[in-house]
């Protein structure tokens, strides 16, 4: 039990310190209110303010606390600020080949009413249109590496004052990220992604990527002819094939795939080839890239995409991100940069010196899984440091003694 309380309060120590690291130039209320809600969050598994309250546990009315809660998280919105620390954090684990898988997320609000600015998403559990928000986010990934590195997420609505369009939100999450990784990386997109001005400004950005092609896209043949994907495809042969194992919840499948590669192929005068990926599913896969390597490394590239969406799903679930009760725009926004954060804390900064990987591994023991730890581990982590958390009290001390310079003498005053 001794155990298990000295460790609970080393976590709750990491946490304070994470959060002033990613709260630089906010004032000290700002702060205070962040580390509250990055430890609020993972000791409730939840993300809603009246459960962040109940487990700071303070010396006053529960009410008190969560109107203060409530009163910061729609007073200025943190989006910009929190995902400019955490890219310029990880800027030096971005090497030339790694992944940075952007997608278009959504929560789904069907039965809110009074939410601000709620707009129309697709509910694909249900399959029709639905009410919500949509979530651009860019997270970050080596092909052989285990751990994806949260970079951005924002959240936005088509209805909100001040949005121009869907193409400018992504290009917005592109410059934020490549400004601090000076270009390196490759983009990696879903359908969608290969409209003309988006392949247009990455190649005006010198960005390579790799996206997932329409059949029915326009594309310019060697001969500058503007052709269907789909007519340039009954042309190209499968020369490779191998077989690559899949992970599906559980279990692992192995699949045998066969690839095609042409090249010199233009969309907005910027040079592309086309990569044919038969095998998994009744549609052949289509790939648009500029990286220059053979077919099945530009398939591990995409492949590599689906770790990356693994972590929204992972925050869906673990935080119950659908249920979140704030109405203002600006606490919805809060909201989704603050859990972001808490994904950083998990995949990130838990395991960036020796001594934090022991923490780690401590932690992963307090999980209580019956079975080994799953690829994506952060199930088990985040469940780990709620056990862990629970029931313990939310220590200022520890936030104030991260902000106290230990080298500047001080005086006592009666």
């Amino acid at each position: 039990m001794k155990d298990n309380t000295t460790i609970s309060k080393k976590v709750q120590h990491q946490i304070a310190r994470f959060s002033y690291r990613v709260t630089k130039g906010l004032t000290k209320p700002k702060r205070k209110f962040i580390s509250q809600v990055l430890y609020g969050i993972q000791a409730s598994r939840d993300i809603k303010l009246s459960n962040i309250a109940r487990s700071l546990d303070e010396d006053i009315e529960l009410l008190q606390t969560e109107k203060r809660l409530s009163r910061h998280m729609m007073s200025k919105d943190l989006t910009d600020n929190i995902n400019n620390t955490l890219i310029e954090e990880s800027r030096w684990k971005i090497r030339e080949d790694t992944v940075l898988a952007l997608d278009l997320s959504d929560i789904n609000k069907p039965f809110a009413k009074k939410m601000d600015y709620l707009a129309d998403v697709w509910d694909g559990s249900r399959g029709k249109i639905a009410s919500g928000y949509w979530i651009c986010e860019v997270v970050a990934a080596g092909v052989k590496e285990e751990n994806p590195i949260p970079l951005y997420s924002e959240l936005y609505s088509h209805k909100a004052n001040g949005f121009e369009s869907e193409n400018n939100q992504i290009l917005k999450a592109i410059r934020a990220v490549s400004i601090h990784t000076q270009r390196r990386g490759i983009w990696t997109m879903d359908r969608g992604a290969d409209r003309k001005i988006l392949v247009r400004e990455l190649d005006k950005m010198r960005l390579r990527f790799v996206i997932r092609a329409k059949s029915n896209r326009l594309i310019k043949d060697h001969r500058g002819r503007a052709r269907n994907i789909s007519d340039i495809l009954k042309t190209m042969k499968y020369k490779e094939s191998y077989t690559i194992t899949i992970d599906r919840e559980g279990y692992t499948e192995n699949i045998e795939v066969r690839l095609a590669k042409r090249d010199n192929l233009t969309i907005e005068n910027a040079k592309v080839s086309l990569v044919a990926i038969k095998g998994f599913g009744q549609e052949v896969m289509l790939l648009i890239t500029n990286v220059d390597k053979s077919p099945k490394e530009i398939l591990e590239i995409y492949l590599t995409r689906w770790k990356c969406e693994e972590s929204f799903r992972f925050l869906k679930h673990e935080y119950h991100l659908e249920d979140v009760r704030v109405r203002r725009y600006t606490a919805l926004r809060n909201t989704i940069v603050l859990i972001h954060a808490v994904f950083y804390f998990l995949s990130v900064y838990l395991g960036r010196r020796l001594k934090m990987k022991i923490l780690l591994n401590k932690i992963l023991e307090r999980a209580k899984r019956f079975f080994q730890i799953p690829v994506f581990k952060h199930y088990a982590i985040a469940d780990g440091i709620f056990r862990l958390l629970f029931n313990l009290k939310w220590s200022p001390k520890n936030i104030e003694e991260e902000s106290f310079d230990k080298r500047q003498l001080t005086f006592g005053f009666l």
